[in-house]
């Protein structure tokens, strides 16, 4: 961002990519938005509520307090021709917008001081001949370690800035993270339950997040 606060974060875990956008923020930054290669993506209201939600099937759009407002299969995935989706476009903040045009073209772009970068987070799954989709796919253990530390290091940080705020007290240590961090730390937890993963790295992730 303008502001020198990190934005966009590109990562690979094994032959996946995944794209996470954070919010304006110089410390403890929310997640607005993630993004992977495999289809799967979830974009964020600035509370935390979920906003947008895809995966290889389809795709669900909820308002803010939750109730589905649109929801829509690829046609690629249909065995009929269907009506081709209708445009989505939500501005995660000033800076960052997604535009949603087909399962190939899911745009994230970020527009700042003139210049724009665009990246497109689309993917393509074919229809199989007896036109069975594939089983939803799970996070992999390289994923769910990203995801633990980056919660480990925004709790890191909040423990800093109480530091900073309270040198000369030890109540910065009891202060409990942001609702926001623990609610993350809730659902990658729920992510490993239903992740095909080893009950050693469950409880590596746990004692990450938990610390």
């Amino acid at each position: 961002y303008p502001s020198g606060n990190l934005a966009i974060i590109i990562a690979q875990a094994r032959d996946q990519l995944m794209c996470i956008v954070q919010e304006d923020e110089p410390r403890t930054a929310k997640i607005r938005a993630l993004f992977q290669s495999d289809g799967r993506s979830t974009c964020y209201y600035p509370s935390g509520d979920e906003w947008i939600n895809m995966s290889m099937q389809g795709g669900q759009y909820l308002d803010q307090a939750g109730n589905r407002v649109r929801r829509w299969m690829w046609p690629n995935l249909l065995p009929e021709p269907q009506v081709p989706l209708s445009p989505i476009f939500i501005s995660l903040n000033h800076y960052v917008g997604v535009r949603i045009l087909a399962q190939d073209k899911i745009f994230v772009s970020f527009l700042a001081m003139g210049r724009q970068a665009k990246l497109n987070m689309g993917t393509k799954v074919q229809v199989s001949t007896d036109s069975q989709l594939p089983p939803p796919a799970r996070l992999g253990e390289d994923e769910l370690l990203l995801l633990a530390f980056r919660v480990k290091i925004l709790q890191l940080f909040d423990r800093m800035r109480g530091c900073l705020n309270f040198p000369s007290s030890e109540q910065w240590n009891k202060m409990q993270p942001p609702m926001y961090l623990i609610s993350q730390a809730v659902k990658i937890l729920e992510l490993c339950m239903t992740a095909d993963i080893s009950d050693e790295l469950v409880n590596s992730i746990k004692a990450i997040v938990n610390a």
